[in-house]
């Protein structure tokens, strides 16, 4: 194992993005189940919910209520164009909420909307052409600080990078592409 964080998320949009039996350890793994593109059967996804129950796997649902509900899951994921302030009273559900946020200004609104976690993007360099900028370990560490340590770092994040996420004042940090890329990543981890 590379590093030892309390939380690791993991960003799915299918649940064949990943294999709950590569899941060693269990009560530390959080996934986000992200539908932008891909819809999985209801039935499926019923499955994989009870299944990420047996193994005290935590799965959050994005911007989606509903299913939130119908699946009984563990929270719902905000994501950073999601702006409504409405989400706050969903806490009343019982339902951890988290959020995703790019700036200060979007911090401030996950705040609002009650978010007891925020992942906060680009730690690294990433691939994508449209977004060069990123904040790196001690920029990042500093405006965690500013915030309580509720800030969970994500982007750019990839196996060759992985040790220096111990420097990171974070809980945890969150995975989105390389799971895709390279399954075995997740083995490697836990």
């Amino acid at each position: 194992m590379f590093i030892s964080k309390k939380k690791y998320f993991l960003i799915i949009e299918s649940i064949k993005d990943i294999q709950l039996s590569n899941i060693k350890k269990p009560n530390k793994i959080n996934i986000i189940y992200r539908n932008k593109n891909i819809i999985d059967n209801i039935s499926e996804l019923s499955n994989f919910r009870m299944i990420c129950k047996i193994k005290k796997i935590k799965l959050f649902i994005a911007n989606n209520i509903d299913l939130c509900r119908l699946l009984k899951a563990d929270g719902i994921y905000i994501s950073a164009s999601n702006f409504n302030l409405n989400l706050r009273r969903y806490k009343n559900f019982n339902f951890h909420i988290i959020g995703s946020a790019h700036n200060r200004r979007e911090i401030l609104i996950k705040r609002h909307q009650g978010c007891s976690e925020i992942i906060f993007s680009r730690l690294f360099i990433t691939s994508y052409k449209s977004k060069k900028d990123y904040l790196g370990i001690v920029k990042f560490n500093l405006i965690n600080i500013s915030y309580n340590n509720k800030l969970i770092p994500l982007g750019g994040i990839r196996l060759a990078n992985l040790n220096k996420l111990k420097m990171l004042n974070s809980a945890g940090f969150v995975i989105f592409s390389e799971i895709k890329k390279k399954p075995a990543i997740i083995d490697r981890l836990f």
